[in-house]
């Protein structure tokens, strides 16, 4: 399940660009206006104006969470970086750059073509 959504997570309020929790946590999608239960994968689509909120807020904010993985890509780079949750903090695991081909943790069952993601 993806969406745009709107996390409360204990005291924080965040919202990601993007999230996905898997079904056997979350079966059907609440007809709520936020979510309570954590997602298990977040994406950050990186821009000039927010990359120091993602990065220094955001992020350390999903590894207090216990969201399994993260996700900055970086359109004007031309970067995917995965991160994988590794205790309390989170670990590259994988960086992609420009059309590379990339199977991404928790997707890494599928191939993504990330030269689709630049084109305009």
């Amino acid at each position: 399940m993806l969406r745009m959504p709107e996390l409360h997570l204990a005291e924080d309020v965040i919202v990601p660009d993007v999230a996905g929790w898997r079904r056997t946590r979350m079966p059907e999608m609440p007809e709520a206006a936020f979510f309570t239960l954590a997602p298990d994968w977040v994406c950050e689509v990186l821009s000039p104006s927010t990359e120091t909120i993602d990065r220094g807020d955001k992020v350390p904010l999903y590894a207090t969470q216990g969201i399994s993985h993260a996700w900055l890509l970086s359109p004007a780079s031309r970067v995917l970086e995965v991160l994988e949750l590794d205790g309390r903090t989170y670990r590259i695991v994988s960086t992609f750059k420009n059309d590379e081909r990339a199977r991404a943790k928790p997707f890494d069952s599928i191939e993504l073509d990330l030269a689709a993601l630049w084109a305009r």
